[in-house]
């Protein structure tokens, strides 16, 4: 009897090896260094303060993952090294590249418990007591490291987001949960009749200002503090929501919906982004792994979409289209009556 394809089985044992290789290498700042000029092993063990011959294998580990080109013994970055693993990039995803090695990491290290409990890891982890996103914001580089994770991942989802439905009928948009901007900020650019605002904590406004304005759209992005499950939303006749209901269990997402649907005019609508399961939830891996990933760091999940219809109609909600973008994240537009 021929013996199964064992390499299947292979390349998930090694799977997290070749992860930890590009978070250390970002956390010790490699592609930044890289970046401002080509280096011998040696420089950037001295530069990093890293041992020599450590460096050499790690930098080698690299250039196998197709990051570096290494010519005589010199060191550079490859495109993908300089757009997405280097901080000085407007495109980075050095920022979501340190928080899951500082903290999806050793979170999931904690899954079988997870499984077992069907709760987060938080406190199991990090002894961080009080509400999860506070752990994120403990300090102001660690909560510039989480935001400038997610304007990385905004930036390649955003623009199909917005693409994805004909908006032109909206006149202020109003993003909750906004963090650095991107959707409003693409929304603008896609629509010059578009006024917008970020509805996001006090905190995180501070930082949102310094993406608005390198847009240059301070002049039709509003600023606005506030928690939406407790303060009065703002004014729309669109409200967008990314990545924000797979945070949230049930019980708070129908809350949050239904202030939503009450604060929206008639023929109103809501744009949201989410990674969508297949109705037999089979599928596709990274919406199944990011659920995974949600079970152990928040209280959520991802869903198919007809559970987000299911918690949508019961807000109110009709008319409710979907869309698959190629994107890291799907979108789905719901109309008020």
């Amino acid at each position: 009897m021929t013996q199964p394809d064992p390499s299947v089985v292979i390349d998930l044992i090694n799977a997290f090896r070749r992860s930890k290789i590009m978070f250390t290498a970002v956390s010790l700042g490699i592609f930044d260094r890289l970046s401002r000029a080509p280096a011998d092993a040696a420089t950037l063990a001295h530069d990093l303060s890293c041992s020599d011959d450590a460096m050499e294998r790690l930098l080698d580990a690299c250039a196998g993952l197709g990051f570096l080109r290494k010519e005589t013994g010199v060191y550079a970055n490859q495109p993908e090294a300089e757009a997405y693993l280097s901080h000085s990039s407007p495109t980075t995803l050095g920022g979501y590249i340190l928080y899951s090695d500082r903290a999806l990491y050793p979170l999931w290290g904690k899954l079988e418990d997870a499984v077992r409990e069907g709760t987060h890891r938080w406190e199991q982890t990090f002894d961080a007591k009080g509400p999860i996103f506070d752990h994120f914001f403990k300090s102001d580089q660690a909560k510039r490291d989480f935001l400038m994770g997610m304007n990385g991942f905004g930036l390649l989802s955003s623009p199909r987001v917005v693409a994805a439905f004909d908006l032109t009928r909206f006149h202020r948009l109003v993003d909750l949960g906004g963090a650095t901007g991107h959707l409003p900020i693409e929304a603008c650019n896609r629509h010059p009749n578009l006024r917008a605002a970020v509805f996001d904590l006090p905190s995180v406004i501070e930082v949102t200002r310094e993406y608005v304005e390198r847009a240059g759209l301070a002049g039709r992005i509003d600023l606005i503090a506030g928690d939406f499950f407790t303060d009065k939303l703002p004014e729309a006749d669109i409200f967008s929501l990314g990545r924000i209901l797979h945070d949230w269990s049930e019980g708070k997402i129908r809350k949050l919906l239904g202030k939503i649907y009450d604060r929206l005019p008639s023929g109103g609508a809501l744009l949201i982004a989410e990674r969508l399961l297949s109705e037999d939830k089979t599928g596709p891996l990274p919406a199944l792994t990011q659920s995974l990933n949600m079970l152990v760091c928040t209280e959520g999940k991802e869903r198919t979409l007809s559970e987000y219809e299911v918690l949508l109609h019961e807000a109110g909600f009709i008319d409710i289209h979907a869309q698959k973008t190629g994107a890291p994240l799907d979108a789905m537009l719901a109309f008020k009556r």
